[in-house]
């Protein structure tokens, strides 16, 4: 390479960095407004986007049966122990009910009540596409589909970085000493 590609390479490189850098903290204060500006669209209801986000993995077809809190918690590429408060707090409110899973008696299976289902098709639901609607008015439908394709490449790209990540963070620490 010559210099003056070098000097090209290395502006390119550093163009791609800020302009990432840019993206994730947009990623990053969108997620935060979409939690408080989402939980304000559902709070008569008493949900926040978690029970939000549980419930309608709950609603999918495939999860009619019912969901083992492992699949769930992958569903929603969340751990099992953050899954564990928000699904006793919305076990308690009866939106959900918990059980074991009769293949499995160390699995527990989630489903959604019949008071959940009203509170997710009747009260929420509704609620949920004015929101959408909202957020989205300046979209055209060839832009979300667009959004939609990128966040969904930025979400695979992250799957494999996590899935190479070591699954304790301490065995990724260099021991100084050896």
């Amino acid at each position: 390479m010559t210099e003056n590609a070098d000097k090209m390479a290395d502006t390119a490189t550093a163009t791609k960095l800020e302009l990432g850098n840019r993206l994730f903290f947009r990623l990053y204060q969108s997620a935060n407004l979409l939690h408080k500006t989402g939980s304000r669209a559902v709070e008569a209801e008493g949900l926040t986007t978690q029970q939000w986000a549980v419930l309608g993995a709950l609603s999918r077809k495939t999860a009619e049966r019912g969901v083992s809190v492992g699949d769930l918690a992958r569903y929603l590429m969340v751990s099992r122990q953050n899954l564990a408060g928000l699904l006793s707090r919305m076990e308690r409110d009866g939106h959900i009910a918990i059980t074991p899973d009769t293949r499995d008696r160390r699995s527990r299976i989630v489903t959604m009540t019949e008071t959940g289902r009203h509170v997710w098709r009747d009260l929420a639901l509704p609620k949920i596409h004015a929101y959408y609607d909202q957020i989205l008015a300046d979209f055209s439908i060839n832009d979300t589909a667009h959004m939609l394709h990128y966040l969904l490449k930025i979400l695979e790209n992250m799957k494999r970085v996590d899935a190479s990540a070591p699954s304790d963070p301490i065995e990724a620490i260099e021991d100084p000493t050896e």
